[in-house]
């Protein structure tokens, strides 16, 4: 036998496998980063057109339309005669004050012609995808506020509030660390500013396509939750989208009340053969337009036939719908989503830092004191190798 025909030894295999691994990380890394782009050129945009007198509605529809002309401008060439999938990986939504998320009115909608005013807490969430790899991001914004005219009162708590607990979450969301270690210092994060995480709000692993992974953490859960919900462990080359939402509201709980549903996901895990034609096409057309990803109403083509083929899709769990909640009316809500990969040097936020918040715009009197959470607050999101070097020299000399 030749030396050219040995037989790969197991430590070659293995080295082999891991340079594998790495490109395809690097190459989906970099499919990531490019989603992040969009989100964040738009989010910019968004900002600035959040001001006293927009219409919600407009504002959905702009943001969606931003993204999709976004993803038009990159990942243009075929890939082995197959065109890369991109655009939408969720729709913009304008949640303005009590309302937690997921705010995205279509024209029919009683409320569709509905303006921003002055001091209202809007939160901006939106998503973009290259080939399946999504990229979501949100925050919270003041209108009218600046640093001449601050945002004060229980409306700069709530923000800081959300801003401080996602800050400590993206520095928990890390290899090794238990889903419940995130859980927890965002209660730790919101009670400092006499706030509390919205009740059993999810934040979920990330793959190609998927965007509600398996591994997943809870905000604020109750004791049932607390008891069913599942443990798990973050771990190297994993990607998660965290959603911190945080309430002024004493217990943090929020209700369904009139606003109609209007953003769904198909879920790829359920199968079931539709028996009304009508449902059968628009599923096909959810297919077609959205794939996994969710999608709102208004892009589908007729509006009341896409809501009459919906119900039969929803009632048998092939599509689950992005319900509209709301905390108590004297409430406010604040969030920030961000998008965070697990790699072996350490945790790389996908997403951009928000965009908006500053300080000196954001004036709460409550400050953080829990040591602990502060001494957090103060790490960066990879450590250094000096620091690691230096803890490894401690606890050699503790041992000693």
């Amino acid at each position: 036998m030749a030396d050219t025909d040995k037989p790969t030894t197991p430590a070659v295999a293995e080295k082999k496998s891991d340079a594998s691994t790495a490109s395809t990380l690097e190459a989906d890394l970099t499919k990531y980063k490019g989603a992040a782009d969009i989100v964040h050129s738009v989010m910019q945009q968004m900002i600035k057109k959040t001001v006293e007198g927009a219409k919600l509605i407009d504002l959905c529809v702009e943001g969606d339309k931003l993204i999709e002309e976004g993803a038009a401008t990159v990942y243009n060439k075929s890939v082995k005669g197959v065109k890369v999938s991109k655009g939408i990986a969720f729709p913009t939504c304008i949640s303005v004050n009590n309302t937690v998320a997921h705010y995205s009115p279509l024209a029919s909608d009683p409320e569709a012609s509905r303006a921003l005013a002055k001091d209202d807490v809007v939160k901006i969430q939106l998503g973009a995808h290259i080939d399946g790899f999504a990229a979501i991001s949100a925050e919270t914004i003041v209108v009218g506020a600046s640093a001449e005219s601050p945002v004060t009162g229980k409306r700069a708590d709530v923000i800081k509030a959300a801003y401080t607990a996602a800050e400590a979450a993206m520095r928990t969301v890390k290899a090794g660390n238990r889903n419940w270690a995130v859980t927890e210092i965002v209660n730790r994060s919101a009670d400092a500013f006499g706030c509390k995480p919205v009740e059993g709000m999810l934040s979920c692993q990330q793959t190609q396509n998927v965007i509600d992974g398996k591994k997943r953490v809870i905000l604020n859960p109750t004791e049932g939750q607390k008891r069913d919900f599942e443990a798990a462990t973050f771990a190297e080359g994993e990607v998660y989208g965290i959603d911190v939402l945080i309430s002024t509201g004493e217990d943090g709980k929020a209700r369904l009340e009139e606003s109609r549903t209007t953003i769904f996901q198909r879920d790829s895990t359920v199968t079931y053969q539709l028996k009304m034609k009508n449902s059968r096409a628009v599923f096909s057309e959810v297919q077609k337009k959205a794939g996994s990803f969710p999608f709102n109403i208004r892009v589908l083509e007729d509006e009341k036939r896409a809501r009459m083929g919906l119900q039969e899709a929803v009632q048998h769990s092939l599509v689950k719908p992005y319900e509209v909640i709301y905390t108590p009316s004297n409430t406010f809500v604040a969030g920030f989503h961000f998008t965070i990969a697990l790699l072996p040097n350490g945790p790389l936020l996908i997403t951009q830092p928000p965009i908006w918040y500053k300080p000196d715009v954001v004036k709460s009197e409550k400050e953080v004191t829990d040591e602990e959470l502060k001494a957090l607050l103060t790490k960066g999101l990879r450590e250094s190798k000096k620091n690691k070097k230096k803890e490894k020299k401690d606890e050699d000399s503790a041992a000693a």
